[in-house]
C-alpha cells in the first residue's frame, strides 16, 4: 500500500507539472529546472580541511556548523534533431565557489575551479544522441571513473574524494558506442579528449610578469586522452551491471620547462547482489593524478638545493580506489559503506618533504571510512545521518585523523 500510495504521489504529481506554465527559451524547445535545496550539519571531532565539506584531516581543534552551500541548481533543456539524432544539454551549479577561510587550494574542482562568488559551476553536457551512438562535450568526471559513492553530506565534493575517487570535473569532448553482443550483455566502448587542471600542490614558482598562467596541461599543447571498455547490462536509467577497463595519458610541461607524462590504467564495476545488496567500486595506477583528484593533492614535487640553486624535480606515482556496500532495505531507505584509499610512494617523495610543511604538501595517503542512511520518505524529500573518519598520512610525522558525523536534509525540485 505503501508503495502504491507512493507511485500517486508521483503521478499527481507530474500531471500537476503538465499543468503548470512551461519555461520558455529562446530556442522555444522545453527546458526543465531541478535541483536539491540542501542543509547539511557538521561536527568534526578535530581539524579538517574544510569543516562543511572535509576530505582531509590537518589536526588540531574539531568544529561543528552547517551549511546550505551545497545546494545544486540545474537546468536541462531538449533540442531539435540533428543528423538523426536527439539533441539536448544540461547545467548545473551549486553555491560552494568562494574559496573558504584555511580551505589551501583543497576545494579543487577542476579546471573551473572556485570564483570570487558563491556560485559555482559544477557540470555541463551538450550532445547528440543516436539509438547507439552518442557525441557530446562536457565539463564533468573522467570516463574512466563513472560511479561515486552515495552520500548526502557529500555533495560539493562527492564521498570519497581525494580518498580514491577520481571525481573531478574537467572540459572533455568524446563519444560512446553501444555494441549489442546478444540477449543481455552489451559492450561499451567510450573515448574522449580531456584539458586537465593544475592540481593543488603541485606547483612551480611561474616566471615575473605571467598573469593568466596556462595550466601544465596546456602549456604541453596537446589535449589529454581517455578510453574505456565495458561489459554492461542495458537497463533504463543505466544503473545496470557493468565491469569496465579504462586508460589515460595526458602530455604535461611546466612553466619553468619540465615534461612530464599523466597517465593511469583502472578498473571499474557494479555488481547487484541478491537481498537488495549493490556492490561498487573502482581501482587505479597511476602517475600525476592530481588533475583527476588523486595523488594526495599532487602531480609532482621538486626541491631547490640551496647551494648550487638547482631544481630537483620528481613526478610521482599513485594508487588507490575505493569500493561501496549499498542495501536497499525499501524504495525509502538505503544504507551505504564505503571505504577509499589514495596513495603515493612514500619512497619516491620523501627526500622532496618540506620541513614544517603543512599536511596536505607532505601528504603520501588518504583514507576514509564511511557509512549513512538515507530516507525519503516522498519522491521530493530526503534525510541523511553519516559517520565518516579521515585517516591522513603525511610522510613525515604522525597521522592526523578525525570523525566527522554529518546530517543533512534535502527538497528535490
Amino acid at each position: 500500500m505503501d508503495e502504491i500510495r507512493e507511485r500517486q504521489e508521483v503521478a499527481e504529481s507530474q500531471i500537476a507539472t503538465h499543468e503548470q506554465a512551461k519555461v520558455e527559451s529562446e530556442s522555444k524547445y522545453p527546458v526543465r529546472i531541478a535541483g536539491l535545496l540542501l542543509f547539511n550539519g557538521f561536527v568534526n571531532t578535530r581539524g579538517v580541511d574544510i569543516p562543511a565539506t572535509p576530505a582531509l584531516a590537518v589536526g588540531g581543534a574539531g568544529n561543528t556548523g552547517a551549511s546550505v552551500r551545497q545546494t545544486i541548481l540545474g537546468f536541462e533543456a531538449h533540442g531539435p534533431r540533428l543528423f538523426g539524432a536527439q539533441s539536448d544539454a544540461d547545467l548545473h551549479v551549486d553555491f560552494d565557489g568562494n574559496p573558504q577561510s584555511g580551505s589551501a587550494g583543497t576545494g579543487y574542482s577542476g579546471a573551473y575551479g572556485q570564483t570570487g562568488t558563491l556560485l559555482r559551476l559544477r557540470t555541463a553536457h551538450a550532445g547528440l544522441h543516436w539509438e547507439n551512438t552518442d557525441a557530446y562535450f562536457a565539463l564533468d568526471r573522467p570516463i574512466l571513473s563513472p560511479d561515486t559513492p552515495t552520500s548526502l553530506t557529500a555533495i560539493a565534493e562527492p564521498a570519497l574524494a581525494w580518498s580514491g575517487n577520481l571525481w573531478t570535473w574537467n572540459p572533455q569532448v568524446g563519444a560512446t558506442e553501444n555494441v549489442a553482443l546478444g540477449a543481455a550483455p552489451h559492450l561499451r566502448l567510450q573515448a574522449a579528449l580531456i584539458d586537465v587542471g593544475d592540481a593543488p600542490y603541485s606547483f612551480v614558482p611561474a616566471p615575473l610578469g605571467t598573469i593568466a598562467a596556462p595550466t601544465s596541461a596546456e602549456q604541453s599543447r596537446w589535449p589529454g586522452i581517455e578510453a574505456r571498455i565495458a561489459l554492461f547490462k542495458p537497463d533504463r536509467d543505466d544503473t545496470g551491471n557493468h565491469f569496465g577497463a579504462g586508460g589515460y595519458f595526458s602530455p604535461h610541461r611546466t612553466l619553468l620547462g619540465n615534461q612530464y607524462n599523466a597517465w593511469a590504467g583502472t578498473l571499474d564495476s557494479r555488481l547487484h547482489l541478491p537481498g537488495r545488496l549493490e556492490l561498487s567500486g573502482s581501482a587505479y595506477r597511476g602517475q600525476a593524478l592530481g588533475g583527476l583528484g588523486a595523488g594526495a593533492f599532487k602531480d609532482f614535487t621538486y626541491r631547490v638545493d640551496p647551494d648550487s640553486n638547482n631544481l630537483y624535480f620528481r613526478v610521482l606515482d599513485d594508487v588507490g580506489g575505493w569500493a561501496q556496500l549499498k542495501e536497499k532495505v525499501s524504495d525509502r531507505i538505503e544504507l551505504n559503506g564505503a571505504f577509499g584509499l589514495d596513495q603515493v610512494f612514500a619512497s619516491e617523495f620523501r627526500r622532496y618533504a618540506v620541513a614544517g610543511g603543512t599536511v596536505a604538501q607532505n601528504l603520501v595517503g588518504n583514507r576514509t571510512f564511511t557509512g549513512n542512511v538515507i530516507f525519503s520518505p516522498s519522491a521530493y524529500l530526503l534525510f541523511s545521518l553519516e559517520y565518516r573518519r579521515l585517516l591522513s598520512t603525511p610522510v613525515l610525522g604522525s597521522s592526523s585523523s578525525s570523525d566527522v558525523i554529518g546530517v543533512a536534509a534535502g527538497y528535490r525540485f
